[in-house]
């Protein structure tokens, strides 16, 4: 368990410095602005980091533009990656020339160029394109487990050995599912029920109807993991954030499950941490 204080003892502080910054810009004379770009199905999240890795600015903005982890619009998510750009750059008083993305394990042959030209449209310089989990593990520093990102449109699974991602997998199922069932358990128009997920007061409420879908990820992480010898799961994804989730995973799948305290912000702002000043 000390580790994964330890772990998390970094992860949250960095994840709450980052929250903070959201709503407080800091404004500073570092030599370079380092950006994390997360196109995620249900949420787009601008990071920055200043010089030394620490965050001073972000914001993001609930979209539709991407689908199971592909860019399916491809003008809307230029636009908005320009507008929360212009916006973070209007608060730090400067340009922000460089950034990082991520994409699902696997489809880099599938969508790398799609992001690509996502972010080069929007008036960044891309310095480093990664998957969503490895980019987890530079905020988590995992030595030995698995991470699982639950993101809107997809799962994706990475195995940690020795510090090293040696395995990953996307599977197609994330919140949007979650969604979906809250929708027709409530009869409610998807938006709503999107919402209405998201909201913390109902998530206690929320958790007997959403556990199979919950039971589904995790039977979808059993079977990844279950020719290596994990010990500890740790989520991420802005999935996760429904209460409880953890408990309802560890349950099925047997294996002692942990989540920092927000785990939506925390593969954002391992996409920026990996940005460089060298263009790809």
């Amino acid at each position: 368990m000390m580790e994964v204080r330890n772990t998390f003892s970094y992860c949250n502080q960095l994840v709450s410095n980052f929250e903070h910054t959201i709503n407080t810009p800091k404004k500073n004379q570092t030599s370079t602005y380092y950006t994390g770009v997360d196109l995620g199905t249900s949420c787009i999240v601008l990071s920055v980091l200043d010089a030394d890795h620490q965050p001073v600015a972000g914001a993001y903005r609930y979209a539709s533009v991407v689908k199971d982890g592909m860019v399916v619009d491809y003008l809307g998510a230029i636009q908005i990656v320009r507008e929360l750009k212009e916006q973070l750059e209007k608060q730090l008083e400067t340009e922000l020339m460089y950034c990082s993305a991520a994409i699902p394990p696997g489809t880099e042959q599938l969508d790398g160029g799609a992001i690509r030209h996502v972010v080069e449209a929007a008036g960044f310089e891309l310095t480093a394109l990664l998957d969503e989990p490895t980019a987890a593990n530079a905020v988590l520093k995992i030595e030995n487990g698995v991470i699982v990102d639950i993101g809107g449109g997809t799962t994706g699974i990475a195995i940690i050995e020795n510090g090293k991602v040696i395995s990953v997998d996307d599977q197609a199922t994330g919140g949007t599912h979650f969604t979906l069932v809250v929708a027709g358990a409530y009869k409610i128009p998807f938006e709503e029920a999107d919402k209405y997920k998201r909201d913390e007061t109902h998530h206690q409420e929320l958790l007997p109807v959403l556990t199979p879908v919950i039971e589904k990820v995790s039977s979808i992480v059993s079977e990844y993991i279950s020719q290596h010898n994990v010990q500890e799961i740790y989520l991420v994804g802005g999935t996760c954030c429904l209460t409880d989730i953890e408990k309802i995973i560890e349950k099925k799948t047997g294996i002692a499950t942990y989540k920092p305290d927000n785990p939506m912000f925390v593969t954002p702002l391992g996409i920026a941490l990996n940005c460089t000043d060298q263009v790809l």
